[in-house]
C-alpha cells in the first residue's frame, strides 16, 4: 500500500491494482495480499483474490511509457501519474506526455526499498570480474612471451582503444550533457553547452598534464646527459628527427663512422620487418597513468549509481556493469603491459630503454591493475552507506556527477584519440607499418571496441 492504493509485483514488473474497492480502500482495511489466476485482455491484466472477484490491474507507467524511450524504465510508487527511469542509474521523473528533455520534474527524494545483502553480495563478483579482466593481459605479458601471446595483446589493445573512444562519447558526454540539463539545476544562465565545455577542460587538463610531463623528463635527462652531449641524451630538442634520412644504423656504424643523430622523443626498434617508434617510456607511463586517472573518477560514480539504482532495474544495470567492466580492464590491462619491465629482450614492450630511466616494475603494473579492479566496489560501498539519503535529482547531486563525468570525459577522449588511437596507426606507433594481417585484425578489433561499448550504453 502506498497511501490509498495497492500496488503488486508479477515477476519484475510492477502494477496498481484498479479495483474501486481496492483503490479507494483505507489504510486500515484488509485487502487481499495476493492475487492469482491472472490472464490479459488485450493490454489490460486482471486476477483474482482468494474469494474469486476479479480485479484489474495496469502496469504501472503504461501510460507514459513513450516519455523516456531508449532507455530502460522503472516506474516510481510514490511518483503518482510520472514516468521514473535511470540514467547510469540516477533517477528522472517526467510527467505523462513529457519528453526527456520538456515538461515539469520532482527534484524529490524517492523513498525505495532496496536489497542490500544482494548489492552487498554483487559488490565482490564486481571486483572479481574487474581484477581477471586487468590483470590478465599484465600477467600475459610478463611471462607468456612469444609471437602468439603479443599477438593477442594487440588485439586486446586494439580493443581497448575502441573501447576508450565508445566510453568517453556514448557513456560519459552523454550522461553528463543528461546531468547538467536537468532541470532541477537552477541555472542563473540557460547554456547547453556546459557538458561540452566541462570536456574540453578535461582535455587540456590531460594534455597539460601529459605537456609538464615530457618537460620535467626532458629536463631531468638532459641534467644527466654526458658532457658534450651524446646520443643517449633524452629530451634536448636540438635534434632533428628526419635527420639522416628516418633511419638508424644498427651495426658499428659504417659509412665513414658517421652516426645517424637520435631522435630524443624517439626510440626505435626492429621487430621483423616492421619499424615502430615510440614516445620515451617515461612519457608512455605517464599517459597511462593520465589514462587510469580518467577510468577511475568515472568508475567510482559506476560503481555508486549502480547501487542506488531501483531494485527492478538494478540486476539489469548490474549486467551491463559486469561487461562495462570487463572490456574496460582489459583496455587498462593492455596498456599497462605495454609499459616495458628491462632493457632485457624479455619485455613485450619494443622499447630499448635510454639512460637514466627507470623499467616499471612488476609490482607497479600489478599496483595500478588494482587500484582500478578495486574502486568500482568502493563507489558500491559508498552507495550503499548513502542509500537512506541519496537524492539523484539533487542540484548538487547532478552538478557533482555532471562535472566528474564530462572531466572523465575529456581525459579518456584525449589518450583514447591521441595517445592510443593516432598514437598506435599515425605517428610511428606499431600499427603504422604492421603487416596485412595484423592492420585487419587490428581495425576489426578497434571497431568491436568501440560497437560493443557503444551498445552497452543504451543501459549505462
Amino acid at each position: 500500500m502506498h497511501d490509498t492504493i495497492q500496488y503488486c509485483m508479477a515477476g519484475t514488473s510492477e502494477f496498481q491494482v484498479m479495483n474501486p474497492a481496492a483503490s479507494t480502500a483505507t489504510a486500515t482495511e484488509e485487502l487481499p495480499a495476493q492475487y492469482t489466476g491472472c490472464h490479459a485482455h488485450d493490454s489490460t491484466m486482471y486476477c483474482l483474490d482468494n474469494t474469486g472477484e476479479e480485479y484489474e490491474l495496469v502496469a504501472e507507467g503504461a501510460e507514459t511509457s513513450e516519455a523516456g524511450e531508449g532507455h530502460e524504465h522503472e516506474s516510481t510508487e510514490s511518483h503518482e501519474g510520472q514516468n521514473c527511469h535511470f540514467h547510469a542509474g540516477v533517477e528522472h521523473c517526467v510527467g505523462a506526455g513529457e519528453s526527456e528533455s520538456g515538461g515539469t520534474r520532482s527534484c524529490e527524494r524517492t523513498d525505495r526499498t532496496y536489497n542490500i545483502p544482494l548489492r552487498i553480495g554483487l559488490l565482490f563478483v564486481i571486483f572479481i570480474t574487474s581484477a581477471i579482466a586487468v590483470f590478465a593481459p599484465i600477467l600475459m605479458g610478463s611471462y607468456l612471451q612469444n609471437n602468439a601471446v603479443n599477438f593477442c595483446l594487440m588485439i586486446l589493445k586494439q580493443f581497448g582503444t575502441g573501447v576508450m573512444v565508445s566510453t568517453a562519447f556514448i557513456h560519459l558526454l552523454t550522461h553528463a550533457t543528461l546531468m547538467l540539463t536537468n532541470e532541477c539545476i537552477a541555472w542563473p544562465v540557460q547554456y547547453e553547452g556546459t557538458a561540452t565545455a566541462i570536456m574540453m577542460a578535461g582535455i587540456f587538463l590531460a594534455f597539460l598534464t601529459e605537456y609538464l610531463g615530457a618537460r620535467f623528463l626532458f629536463w631531468r635527462n638532459d641534467k644527466h646527459a654526458p658532457a658534450g652531449g651524446s646520443n643517449s641524451s633524452v629530451g634536448s630538442g636540438d635534434h632533428d628527427p628526419e635527420a639522416g634520412g628516418g633511419s638508424l644504423e644498427s651495426g658499428g656504424g659504417g659509412g665513414g663512422g658517421k652516426t645517424a643523430p637520435t631522435n630524443t622523443l624517439t626510440t626505435i626498434a626492429g621487430c621483423g620487418n616492421e619499424l615502430m617508434t615510440h614516445v620515451h617510456p617515461g612519457q608512455e607511463k605517464l599517459a597511462v597513468t593520465v589514462m587510469e586517472t580518467g577510468i577511475v573518477f568515472h568508475s567510482l560514480l559506476i560503481g555508486l549509481t549502480l547501487v542506488v539504482a531501483g531494485d527492478s532495474f538494478f540486476l539489469t544495470l548490474f549486467v551491463v556493469i559486469i561487461f562495462h567492466q570487463a572490456f574496460e580492464g582489459i583496455a587498462l590491462g593492455a596498456r599497462i603491459a605495454e609499459l616495458p619491465s628491462s632493457s632485457s629482450s624479455s619485455s613485450p614492450s619494443p622499447y630499448i630503454l635510454p639512460p637514466n630511466t627507470h623499467p616499471v616494475s612488476l609490482t607497479t603494473k600489478l599496483t595500478m591493475g588494482a587500484l582500478f579492479a578495486l574502486v568500482t566496489p568502493v563507489g558500491m560501498a559508498i552507495g550503499i552507506g548513502v542509500l537512506g539519503e541519496f537524492n539523484g535529482n539533487d542540484p548538487a547531486t547532478l552538478v557533482a556527477i555532471g562535472a566528474l563525468d564530462a572531466v572523465s570525459a575529456g581525459i579518456l577522449a584525449w589518450v583514447a584519440l591521441v595517445e592510443m588511437w593516432a598514437g598506435d596507426w599515425m605517428h610511428g606507433g606499431a600499427m603504422a607499418r604492421a603487416g596485412l594481417t595484423r592492420t585487419v585484425v587490428g581495425l576489426g578489433a578497434l571497431v568491436a571496441g568501440m560497437a560493443l561499448m557503444g551498445v552497452l550504453g543504451k543501459w549505462a
